[in-house]
């Protein structure tokens, strides 16, 4: 289950009822579906005034994932802080990652949204021209879009710039802004996005997700992206995944799909609850994103520095209480 497998399904061109983009996506002729789980990879700064990018630490990072079981990477997310990375930053990053991952044998999976629209077309278009897997998109972030249809619009504008690479839509309500309901939205895309391939659901709604899920007689990918409700996710049929705590905690990913898959509720439960008990700790310190990259350098052999503003880090104070705390958990070893 951990391992990023993929099934094709035929895509009927004569089913596409929007003319107007089948011209721009002349090979494609199939939906990808992949099963396993990624890793939001962090994005390494040094402790400078600038938070300069640390490029030296990411073979380590690649092969300790690797050493974890961990067959996929994301690039440029909400962990890897790509909403306060300029734009060649954020190549620069990409492009070390693809060549680790063409070497590692790992999926990558680039996430080009949360800039202006040009911006994006312009990280989709380097995302497919230095062979990246997939590539994971939010949605406008100033001209939020209102409805399915919105959404749709602004999704086929940037499956244009990457015409050959599958997309996946980045539902972060929490960030975003942006709440369309996922089911609905999903059984509205059909065919009108020929690149698309599913999307990455970041919210502890269940029965949206269950939705999503069912969605076109289970057509696309739904990556849970919420570490607190995996057990319960995978039971009501998740099977793919891109949580933080793969980082620095992935037997906990790992396990509790494999239990789900072998039916074994209570263990999967167990396991859960046991995660959540860590995740609790961490994030009593700070936001997600600063307080998980703390617990990575904490959990983990990397340092991989601390935020970039706006992201605020936490002090040397918050980070030993942390510790600490996590220290005491029976089954946190140092």
């Amino acid at each position: 289950m951990d391992d990023i497998e993929k099934e094709t399904t035929t895509y009927n061109e004569e089913e596409d009822e929007d003319d107007e983009f089948k011209e721009d996506y002349p090979d494609k002729e199939e939906v990808v579906k992949y099963e396993g789980l990624l890793a939001p990879v962090f994005t390494p700064f040094n402790n400078d005034p600038t938070r300069s990018l640390n490029f030296d630490i990411l073979p380590t990072y690649a092969q300790y994932l690797i050493d974890n079981g961990i067959t996929g990477v994301l690039v440029n997310g909400t962990a890897g802080e790509g909403a306060v990375m300029t734009v060649e930053e954020r190549k620069l990053v990409a492009e070390v990652w693809a060549q680790l991952c063409a070497q590692g044998q790992l999926h990558l999976m680039v996430h080009v949204g949360g800039a202006p629209l040009p911006d994006v077309l312009e990280l989709s278009q380097h995302a497919e021209q230095i062979g990246a897997n997939s590539i994971l998109c939010l949605p406008e972030l100033y001209h939020k879009p209102a409805t399915c249809d919105d959404l749709i619009r602004y999704l086929q504008i940037v499956s244009q710039a990457a015409s050959s690479t599958p997309l996946f839509y980045y539902h972060i309500p929490s960030y975003s802004g942006v709440n369309l309901h996922m089911g609905e939205f999903l059984n509205k895309v059909q065919d009108t996005i020929p690149t698309f391939n599913g999307i990455k659901f970041t919210s502890t709604v269940l029965d949206e997700g269950y939705a999503a899920v069912k969605a076109c007689n289970e057509r696309y990918t739904i990556f849970l992206g919420a570490d607190t409700v995996m057990a319960g996710a995978y039971a009501l049929g998740f099977e793919s995944s891109i949580a933080t705590s793969l980082n620095m905690l992935p037997q906990f990913g790992q396990q509790i799909v494999q239990c789900i898959k072998d039916g074994n509720i209570k263990e999967a439960q167990e396991k859960q609850n046991d995660l959540n008990s860590a995740i609790q700790i961490i994030t009593k310190y700070g936001a997600w994103v600063p307080s998980m990259k703390m617990a990575m350098n904490l959990l983990s052999p990397l340092d991989l520095g601390p935020t970039r503003e706006p992201i605020k880090s936490l002090t040397a104070e918050e980070a030993k209480q942390m510790e600490n705390e996590l220290m005491s958990l029976s089954f946190i070893t140092s």
